[in-house]
């Protein structure tokens, strides 16, 4: 699956991403949000060879519930889910391999 370039304005819902088979990462944050804009080279460079995960990126703010679900505080908060269930999280990664040592460890 190739990455997600926009965040979607209409999130899934909790129950929606629970019922995800295999390996997803749901990415939080804003367009506007300058850390989000930072991690995405990174973002595209650790997933551009990744074709069986999934790469859902959602617009987070209040009255977001699916951010508030996974008590999201930092944009952008990636968090990694194993057929629905968080198994990993990075807040506002710091790079590319940050990023790739995080799937390395949710895809072994």
């Amino acid at each position: 699956m190739t990455m997600q370039v926009e965040y979607m304005a209409s999130a899934p819902s909790l129950e929606e991403v629970r019922s995800l088979a295999g390996v997803t990462v749901l990415e939080f944050g804003t367009p506007w949000c300058g850390y989000c804009q930072i991690a995405q080279p990174g973002l595209e460079r650790a997933l551009a060879r990744r074709h069986d995960v999934h790469h859902l990126k959602v617009e987070d703010g209040p009255g977001r519930r699916l951010g508030r679900a996974f008590r999201i505080k930092l944009w952008p908060t990636l968090v990694f889910l194993q057929d629905g269930e968080e198994v990993a999280r990075l807040v506002r990664p710091a790079s590319g391999e940050a990023i790739e040592q995080a799937l390395e460890g949710v895809v072994a």
